[in-house]
């Protein structure tokens, strides 16, 4: 039997995936950005969580979707839920590793720093990431996956 899938801007993503538990597609979207009048689209993303998320969330139980979408304590509880995750990135727009191994670090410090978390053992993190991507030049639909295993402090990255 086939798995069901959902469609992200043209591509597919299956509506679980099976990492150490089976996971379910809770979410998804692109990133686009626009430049001169033309909107470029860099990237469809596919969040998968475990379906016990749900037992880490219940005050949030009957809120309105457009409620939580602002919610930052909705998503920092969702975050650090002990429950395995994985993101599913695949790349519309192809780009050097060296640029996205930037865009991350840009991205990941920047949030850091807002919430006054960016130190020295940070720093050392993101400069491993930015070193794994140095070397990768990533194709139309090329597939990067982040894996975060339930109660674990690091992401494996395939």
């Amino acid at each position: 039997m086939a798995s069901e899938t959902v469609l992200v801007d043209e591509i597919s993503y299956p509506s679980k995936i099976t990492t150490n538990k089976p996971l379910s597609l809770l979410g998804h979207g692109i990133t686009d950005m626009e430049i001169h009048f033309l909107q470029v689209k860099f990237y469809s993303i596919g969040v998968y969580l475990e379906p016990e998320v749900v037992n880490h969330l219940q005050q949030w139980k009957g809120k309105p979707a457009k409620e939580l979408e602002d919610n930052d304590d909705f998503f920092d509880a969702l975050i650090s839920s002990p429950v395995e995750k994985a993101i599913r990135l695949v790349v519309i727009k192809e780009i050097k590793g060296a640029q996205y191994g930037v865009q991350i670090e840009t991205a990941v410090r920047d949030r850091l720093a807002a919430d006054d978390k960016y130190e020295d053992e940070e720093e050392e993190a993101l400069e491993k990431v930015i070193e794994f991507f140095q070397s990768k030049y990533f194709k139309k639909h090329s597939v990067i996956t982040y894996h975060f295993p339930a109660n674990s402090p690091t992401a494996e990255v395939k």
